[in-house]
């Protein structure tokens, strides 16, 4: 058992709100109290978090971390398998190495679980993954190994692909719908003749990999910074009846009618940084607020390496000043993603039953200045400032 205690100000980031001066209790991994002054009659550690900000661990709900490293060259980009257009077999456990260095900065800047996967290059990229940061070994760090199917609109595929196709936003759209039509009917073939193996159609296993977006179990994730291919996503969604998200949402806030209305939620970034394409034009730190307003479900990422992992809350803090409300922005980078990838059982915030995932701030997160002093994943310490004595 642990004891945070007597922390000045918990952000629980659940029905609790913003509590003051009070202790949290964890016991085997999990949080069992967020209570003031509680009592315990046997010996545990207490963590002094007197004149602290306490937060639930940030989450990322889109990055590349693990994939595209932070060592420069060849050897530390594996997240885009530029062999073929369409991927969905690939699975992003199969190429994290938690062993770079940004799982410790990322630690050591509040964030402990992130949405990782392939990049953007193909039309279909493969699986994401949730996992904690805090570990060696992948396998253990899984918090859900298949959490969502990656697609690409706009720029990236037409640029990867030139000369072999898809060359235009038509047959980037042309080659999903293709593809998923084809898995549907290969999962309508299988389920129909389950019990007469002589017309079951021939294992595939992309379209093994797709049928739990057919099924509704995992979204697809849609990589769209422009309006228009914000609106072919959704199109398609709709189509298929699927999950979406709509990831990077760029010139969501040019649309954001539409977008209350169609009800799927947002995960923005990175807005940090240049325009380093034509589709990025309308980045703006404006975005989350204008959607968050609306009433869309928002969360903020960095999709590190672009924005190296640990400036999440730097991202945060930009919203607010671009007139995001600042609970608002820190719901983007907890209990938002946390619901947005369906881990809200577990994450995204401090109560009860919930994994004891705890950052210790020397104060106020979006204040630039200040610093992590300690990090808790599963209530071990997994990182822990000089300045924490």
């Amino acid at each position: 058992m642990k004891l945070v205690k007597n922390a000045l100000k918990v952000f629980t980031m659940g029905k609790n709100g913003v509590l003051e001066n009070v202790d949290i209790l964890i016991e085997n991994n999990k949080i069992v109290k967020v209570e003031k002054n509680i009592q315990i009659s046997q010996d545990i550690e207490i963590i002094d978090a007197t004149d602290k900000w306490v937060f639930p661990g940030f989450i990322d709900a889109h990055c590349h971390i693990g994939l595209f490293e932070e060592s420069i060259g060849f050897e530390g980009e594996d997240g885009n398998e530029k062999s073929n257009p369409i991927t969905p077999e690939l699975r992003a456990i199969d190429a994290i190495n938690p062993m770079d260095v940004a799982f410790k900065e990322a630690l050591a800047g509040g964030v402990t679980t992130v949405s990782t996967g392939p990049g953007s290059a193909n039309v279909v990229g493969g699986q994401f993954t949730i996992i904690k940061l805090a570990g060696v070994c992948v396998d253990d760090m899984v918090v859900k190994a298949y959490s969502a199917m990656k697609c690409a609109f706009g720029e990236n595929p037409k640029r990867v692909y030139r000369g072999k196709g898809p060359e235009t936003r038509m047959s980037t759209a042309a080659k999903l719908r293709d593809t998923l039509f084809k898995a549907k009917e290969y999962l309508y073939k299988k389920e129909k003749f389950k019990d007469d193996e002589s017309k079951q159609p021939d294992f595939n296993i992309q379209f093994e990999a797709l049928i739990p977006v057919l099924k509704r179990y995992v979204p697809l994730k849609a990589h769209a910074h422009r309006a228009d291919d914000i609106f072919t996503a959704i199109r398609i969604a709709k189509e298929f009846n699927i999950l979406l998200t709509l990831d990077h949402c760029t010139e969501g806030h040019l649309i954001v009618d539409y977008l209350m209305k169609e009800n799927f939620p947002a995960i923005v970034g990175p807005s940090f940084g240049s325009r380093s394409k034509f589709e990025l034009k309308e980045k703006s730190f404006i975005t989350p607020k204008v959607l968050q307003n609306a009433g869309v479900k928002v969360a903020i990422m960095t999709d590190s390496p672009v924005i190296p992992l640990h400036h999440l809350n730097m991202c945060a803090s930009y919203a607010v000043s671009a007139g995001m409300d600042y609970y608002e922005a820190i719901k983007a980078i907890t209990i938002n993603p946390a619901e947005i990838l369906n881990i809200e059982d577990r994450l995204g915030s401090i109560e009860s039953g919930k994994d004891a995932d705890i950052v210790i701030w020397s104060g106020d997160p979006l204040n630039i200045q200040t610093n992590v002093e300690r990090t808790l994943v599963n209530g071990e310490t997994v990182y822990k400032t000089d300045l924490d004595k």
